[in-house]
């Protein structure tokens, strides 16, 4: 993919080149054949709240301009349907209601007075108009001594006709003169017999009970538009406001025992005595659980009484606070109690309310973004089928195609709205491929980095026939995958091994499925011929046992999931994509544990209640996302094996006689590392159109360390040496029993033995990072009950180390953690001591 896309930035001008993802050039002597690229990544590296899985799959653009050309707007008042007087329309209904009649096609024009009027009538002369309507209906010439008289607010004539149907393009070409002449104004005056000449004043706009409503464009419908977008939010849906829960985080404490936690303390003992006396004379009780409170009294006691000289209560204190936010530590202080909360405006939509106006198929264009992919397929085929919805046909086609693919890959779970930053590595993913087919490319090179990832089996099969469908435009795909299902539908298979790491890099099989079975050399041959056993944990009913307890969850796609986690178990929850394993996991338990312990955090989904917690000591929450920003980061200081390994190195005798210190180890700070560098050991070149250079440091070599300290051996190994060992080399060469053996060793359960020392973090997979921070715990000697979260961490493990993985959980539950994981894998889901499936 690299070369590909680099091969297809350089064909663009050096302009154009600034703009566009650079690449560095691969380590590789040539490439054959190669078609344009397109990677689709398992990581989601996108951050910005504006982000939407409709704005990434581009259906959100879709959606408003089908709003902007199909939607109907509703009068605010009568609440009729409001329709703009096209000629075309007005010519129809004068049709079916006049025919046969005489009438007569006028606008109205402004002449001014004396000189200006004059000037104002040769200007209507020289467009070929002629006549005036004067009062009474009289026709009038411009040029007669009545016409040059008239002045002011005129009705000039466009034409005089018959109602008939031979006449409707004549008549339409009169009234579009007509708006055209008069900037949308028109008026019709008909001859009904008895009942006198009516005039019919007419719009191009849409006019309705006195008001004007703006003209539907395409803009008005997105919130990423300064015209659609909610004014108080600025379309993000949310505003930073002060958070109730976390002005009352503990609502078993009376307001005596100091339930509103920012009052608390010897500072606020002039604000606890307003509210002693506010509540005194309210009648509301402090000796009274918070949550016991009625809804009233909650509400006088953090709203306040209203009136000038009443209670201002909790939040009126905070609204004065706001005022001394030019204080340094006023603004700290309110950060702690502030969160972002629904916008009020626009109820979190992002849009103006004004956009509610417009409904298409029964539904706003918020509510339609608010559906499920399921939902939204439901909707758009029930969408009538009009002469302009039919002109529409690219656009619904597109609609269509995207859902489907969005619905086939497995996610159709999701709502247009979500927040793309929200989603998992595996849902953007194959977001992005649904894209991809849309946008029908062909000739082109798909590379994909474990599509299965976040996917139940039962969804495998479509995942399988979307690839299938991208092959049969004539692209190329390309999978990196080790789900068994995937392997056996695959055209060409390509292993490379036998080990990781430095143990492997060579070629061990090519060619179809079938003929994997038969390579003795092949690990994933091995692990398919007869899945390797894992320790399977015995038969035990733990459903009535000790541990945490979540109540009645209702966040997301929950609905009232009431489950019960044992202590010191391995519990692993499963259920098809969508069923709601990370709503619960991550969402309600972990944001809720949190929240319980006092710390800022997002607001936790919906639920009842939390019960079990205060028997742990601690949450850690394990994924895919990179551990730690630092570019110099690397394996050995991630797991502080480095610590160890400086300590030995100061205390070599050549060391000792020169005065060096652990600290003349570190390549991060000291003196010894390479002045030039900083101890990076490469020096980064910025081109500005061409992808960052990184030149090995000319003073050290890329050694990061200066010639003196790297002179200091220990068992001959210099510290960039020891740096450039891999885990599995490392361990034996300090021995187990040793500080730094005790800090890799982790490292080599969880199968990162292959990664060096030096390696940097930045370099890691997501599957990698997620067991590294897995290494990083089990590295640690706590024993204090701790509560473990992790999201497939089977991610990107080939099948022959996922027994490996099973032992290190267990490792954990043996210690007295308490293990959470959402798996798919069969072989983790055996080993469980319980397990819960979501679904159906």
């Amino acid at each position: 993919y690299a070369e590909g896309q680099r091969r297809y930035v350089e064909s663009f001008s050096t302009y154009a080149r600034q703009f566009l993802e650079r690449m560095d050039r691969p380590d590789v002597d040539g490439i054959d054949g190669l078609l344009p690229a397109v990677a689709l990544e398992q990581k989601n590296a996108i951050r910005s709240s504006r982000s939407t899985l409709g704005t990434l799959t581009e259906l959100a653009d879709y959606l408003k301009v089908l709003f902007a050309k199909l939607a109907t707007l509703t009068c605010d008042v009568c609440g009729e349907v409001v329709e703009p007087e096209l000629p075309g329309r007005v010519a129809d209904r004068l049709l079916s209601e006049d025919d046969g009649r005489r009438l007569i096609v006028t606008f109205p024009f402004r002449t001014g007075a004396g000189k200006d009027a004059v000037v104002a009538k040769s200007f209507l002369q020289r467009e070929g108009f002629g006549r005036l309507l004067g009062d009474g209906g009289a026709v009038v010439r411009l040029d007669s001594p009545e016409g040059e008289k008239a002045h002011g607010k005129v009705d000039v004539i466009v034409d005089r006709l018959v109602v008939r149907a031979e006449e409707r393009a004549r008549l339409v070409e009169a009234l579009e003169t007509a708006y055209r002449m008069s900037h949308g104004e028109a008026a019709v005056h008909v001859d009904r017999g008895d009942a006198g000449v009516v005039r019919v004043d007419l719009h191009d706009d849409l006019r309705h009970c006195g008001q004007i409503y703006p003209e539907p464009v395409e803009g008005m419908f997105s919130f990423n538009s300064p015209i659609g977008a909610c004014e108080a939010c600025r379309g993000f849906g949310r505003v930073m406001a002060i958070d109730m829960e976390r002005v009352v985080p503990n609502e078993e404490l009376t307001l005596a025992q100091g339930a509103i936690a920012p009052w608390d303390g010897p500072k606020r003992s002039w604000e606890r005595k307003e509210l002693r006396e506010a509540c005194a004379q309210a009648g509301v009780p402090l000796d009274v659980p918070f949550g016991d409170l009625t809804p009233a009294q909650r509400h006088f006691v953090l709203e306040g009484s209203g009136g000038k000289k009443g209670w201002e209560g909790v939040r009126g204190w905070f609204d004065w606070l706001e005022s001394k936010t030019y204080k340094m530590h006023v603004r700290i202080f309110l950060s702690r109690y502030r969160a972002y909360v629904p916008c009020k405006d626009c109820g979190g939509t992002r849009l103006k309310p004004e956009t509610k106006r417009y409904k298409l198929g029964g539904r706003t264009v918020s509510e339609v973004l608010a559906l499920s992919i399921r939902d939204a397929r439901a909707w758009l085929t029930e969408l009538p089928k009009t002469a302009e919805h039919l002109a529409l046909g690219p656009v619904v086609d597109q609609l269509a195609s995207r859902l489907r693919y969005l619905h086939e890959v497995g996610i159709g779970y999701l709502t247009l709205d979500r927040q793309t930053r929200t989603l998992s590595g595996g849902e953007v993913q194959r977001a992005n491929l649904t894209s991809a087919l849309g946008s029908g490319l062909v000739n082109t090179l798909f590379v994909l980095d474990e599509p299965t990832i976040g996917l139940h089996p039962a969804d495998s099969d479509r995942l399988a026939s979307l690839l299938a469908e991208l092959t049969a435009r004539e692209n190329t795909v390309v999978v990196v995958e080790h789900d068994p299902d995937m392997l056996r539908v695959a055209d060409n298979v390509l292993e490379l091994g036998p080990g990781p790491g430095t143990h492997g890099g060579t070629v061990v099989y090519s060619g179809a499925p079938e003929g994997l079975d038969g390579v003795a050399a092949s690990p994933t041959a091995k692990a398919l011929r007869a899945r390797r056993g894992v320790r399977k944990a015995a038969a035990k009913d733990l459903s009535k046992a000790k541990g945490v307890v979540i109540e009645n969850a209702r966040a997301h796609n929950l609905k009232g999931v009431t489950a019960r986690f044992p202590y010191e178990k391995l519990t692993v929850i499963t259920g098809v994509s969508g069923s709601g394993k990370s709503t619960l996991l991550e969402h309600v338990l972990y944001h809720g544990f949190l929240r319980s312990r006092g710390r800022v955090t997002e607001r936790p989904g919906a639920h009842d209640a939390l019960r079990g917690l205060d028997d742990l000591d601690d949450v850690v929450w394990i994924d895919q996302s990179p551990p730690g920003t630092s570019s110099r980061a690397n394996p050995a200081t991630y797991v502080k094996a480095w610590d160890a390994i400086r300590g030995i190195l100061s205390r070599e005798p050549l060391a000792k006689e020169r005065g060096y210190t652990p600290g003349t180890f570190s390549f991060n700070a000291g003196d010894g590392r390479c002045p030039a560098c900083e101890g990076a050991g490469a020096e980064k070149v910025e081109m500005q159109f061409l992808a960052d250079v990184y030149l090995r440091c000319e003073v050290c070599e890329g050694r990061r360390f200066k010639d003196e300290v790297l002179e200091v051996t220990w068992k001959g190994y210099s510290a960039a040496g020891l740096l450039d060992l891999t885990v599995d080399q490392a361990i034996p060469l300090f021995g187990k029993r040793s500080a730094a053996g005790k800090r890799l060793e982790p490292l080599a359960r969880v199968g990162l033995g292959y990664l060096k020392l030096g390696q940097a973090l930045s370099t890691l997979s997501g599957g990698e990072c997620q067991r590294l921070k897995l290494a990083q715990h089990l590295a640690q000697t706590s024993h204090r009950p701790t509560l473990f979260l992790l999201d497939e961490p089977t991610t990107g493990l080939h099948l022959a180390d996922v027994d490996r993985l099973v032992e290190n959980l267990r490792a954990l539950t043996e210690h007295g953690h308490t293990v959470i994981c959402i798996e798919h894998h069969l072989d983790v889901i055996a080993a469980a001591d319980h397990v819960i499936d979501l679904g159906p």
